[in-house]
């Protein structure tokens, strides 16, 4: 590896590492702010949640979309379908923040065996959510810097874990939307 990929990537490593931080600590700490507790009228926006499980639905498919064209060395296309999928994640991010924001958490009513499945694909989906933040940051790095033995080897690791984020990410909604109120 040329010392100049190297360098180049490492000029990013330290805002991979505040993003990594600052974006689930922000999320976590407005998860907790409601925007009537602060004195704003603002009414409930209680229709996002099923478009950002589309929105989740959509990054899922277009990964395997992306997969399938750096495998038919489709590489522009490849970039296109990541910038893509990174800029849904984003617009996730910040519906997710703003339902939470004006509107009370949905309460899981389902008991017995269905009430566990639901909470372990929702406490893995959150913990690897958080972890896939620096996996898709620095894929993302290496492909811009052109180190792309590097950026293929982290992808692979990086691919399965953002897919499994976005699918369970619909199971979730898919499993709580007949206790949303």
């Amino acid at each position: 590896m040329s010392t100049r990929k190297l360098n180049a990537e490492q000029k990013y490593n330290k805002w991979i590492v505040i993003l990594s931080i600052i974006i689930p600590l922000a999320v976590a700490a407005l998860f907790t702010v409601k925007l009537k507790d602060l004195g704003f009228n603002v009414e409930p926006l209680t229709f996002l949640p099923p478009i950002y499980a589309t929105i989740n639905g959509i990054t899922a498919f277009v990964l395997l979309v992306a997969v399938w064209a750096i495998k038919n060395n489709k590489r522009k296309l490849h970039e296109n379908l990541m910038k893509f999928a990174i800029s849904l994640s984003v617009i996730f991010l910040v519906m997710y923040v703003a339902y939470h924001m004006t509107s009370d958490s949905a309460k899981f009513g389902g008991e017995g065996a269905i009430r566990s499945i639901y909470f372990f694909i929702l406490i893995t989906h959150i913990a690897l959510s958080v972890v896939v933040i620096p996996f898709v940051l620095i894929t993302y790095v290496r492909a811009i810097t052109n180190n792309i033995q590097r950026h293929k080897k982290i992808a692979r690791i990086t691919f399965p874990l953002w897919l499994y984020v976005a699918v369970t990410g619909v199971i979730v909604y898919l499993m709580i939307s007949p206790y949303y109120v």
